[in-house]
């Protein structure tokens, strides 16, 4: 008996993996321009304002720069990209001011604290495609509060544990815990310290610091200091 046999139907050409085709649809971009994290980049810091009075503002500025084999060697500033400023807590890093980077990548990050305290910074390109993320530390944050303090000497046992010498740093409080980290800045000295023994004991007076402490900063014997604390 015969059969009448169906014309072959011509094979529809597949579409790429992960790449929904229909009808219509213009082609999808190549391969090279769509991989994400073909090109390094690098992030520098110009200039950064970390050590600020309760209610100024902190900033970075910097240049987000790509580093590619098809630059030959020369670095190209990034415009139009997102670099985040981020602190570094309890819960790990986090954003706290974000920007876009201007002609020849060029970026400036301000941040406002809402607390005295000190805390790691820094910036960060999540990458984007093409572009490899990049990240840097700044450094770290410290926003001071003024306190009045004074300076003592000699020798002795401290209320915190430990002897006093000529050598050794620290600082004397009424109110903070033994062992606690305070950081100390006078006339642009800065130094991070903890607080190992009781005073002092005069009024107004909040933090009384070792001989060593004062020498570190170039104190001048009793005045008023930035501490973050």
């Amino acid at each position: 008996m015969y059969v009448p046999t169906t014309p072959a139907l011509a094979a529809q050409p597949l579409a790429p993996a992960g790449i929904v085709a229909s009808e219509g649809a213009a082609p999808p971009a190549p391969v090279e321009t769509a991989l994400p994290g073909s090109v390094e980049t690098i992030l520098s810091v110009r200039r950064a304002v970390l050590n600020v009075l309760d209610g100024q503002a902190a900033s970075v500025a910097g240049t987000l720069l790509a580093d590619s084999p098809a630059s030959a060697g020369r670095r190209v500033g990034l415009a139009g990209r997102i670099v985040s400023l981020q602190r570094h807590g309890l819960w790990g890093w986090r954003t706290i001011a974000g920007t876009h980077t201007g002609p020849g990548g060029r970026y400036r990050l301000r941040y406002r604290p809402r607390h005295v305290g000190s805390e790691r910074l820094r910036v960060a390109f999540a990458g984007a495609a093409g572009d490899h993320g990049a990240r840097r530390a700044v450094g770290r944050l410290n926003v001071y509060r003024l306190a009045e303090a004074s300076w003592y000497g000699g020798g002795g046992s401290l209320a915190c544990g430990g002897w006093l010498t000529g050598s050794t740093l620290g600082v004397a409080s009424k109110t903070l815990p033994c062992g606690t980290r305070v950081t100390l800045r006078y006339r642009g000295r800065t130094v991070r310290v903890r607080v190992i023994d009781r005073g002092p004991y005069v009024a107004g007076r909040e933090f009384d610091l070792t001989e060593a402490t004062k020498r570190a900063l170039s104190f001048e014997g009793v005045g008023v200091v930035w501490v973050a604390d």
